[in-house]
């Protein structure tokens, strides 16, 4: 069955529904006390903000499509190996918090290098993996941090316009290649599932898809005319 055939139209779809309460324990607590102290120092690129506000609202979505405990955790510390220390930190984390945290932070991870390698062959390579190994776990984690990120560009595209895609190593073009082509690898990757996704991480992968769809007419619209 296509990723298109599960999903019903976007006016129907609501936030999954949940027959028990799902609390956070005290491991939660502990994951953002880690996450705080790894990013004490890290600003969101162009904006002098916290940068843990991103991996806060990166957890915020997961556990509003209905991601459980562990993958709020993942979320949490989805950059920390990216931006904190490598494989190291991952060895770290999976002692911390467990094999499937450490697992989906590993599928969030582009590259273990520092220095970055090139970003336009590294975010292939991280298009290829999210088509044709992540799991569910890893798909609902990255698509929503893609998501957070997508409705940040949006929303600062609105008031500053061109200028903001200069804090992007790919730039505007590059930035909006990257987000759509992540659009459609999320729907084959949905499409190789031998089991029905779950309704939360269909509803993301849409929110993305629009999100990105209202950027690219946004910026099309901006345009000059020759």
């Amino acid at each position: 069955m296509l990723y298109r055939d599960r999903m019903r139209p976007f006016d129907h779809v609501t936030a999954p529904q949940d027959t028990h309460q799902r609390k956070l324990s005290e491991g939660f607590s502990r994951a953002l006390s880690y996450t705080a102290e790894l990013h004490s120092r890290q600003l969101k690129k162009g904006t002098g903000a916290p940068y843990i506000a991103h991996l806060m609202g990166v957890a915020s979505l997961v556990l509003e499509a209905g991601g459980d405990e562990d993958l709020a955790i993942a979320a949490l510390l989805h950059d920390a190996v990216e931006d904190q220390g490598g494989r190291p930190r991952l060895e770290e984390i999976r002692q911390k918090f467990g094999e499937r945290v450490a697992h989906v932070v590993a599928g969030c991870t582009d590259t273990y290098d520092d220095p970055k390698p090139a970003w336009h062959p590294r975010k292939e390579a991280y298009i290829r993996h999210v088509r044709h190994e992540a799991d569910e776990d890893v798909l609902l984690v990255s698509a929503c941090d893609k998501l957070y990120n997508s409705r940040a560009i949006l929303h600062d595209y609105r008031y500053d316009g061109e200028p903001i895609f200069r804090r992007f190593s790919g730039g505007r073009d590059g930035s909006l290649w990257y987000y759509r082509t992540l659009v459609s690898a999320y729907r084959e990757a949905i499409d190789r599932l031998t089991h029905a996704p779950k309704q939360g991480l269909l509803r993301v992968i849409e929110d993305l898809d629009r999100t990105v769809t209202e950027l690219e007419a946004l910026i099309e619209s901006r345009k000059p005319v020759k």
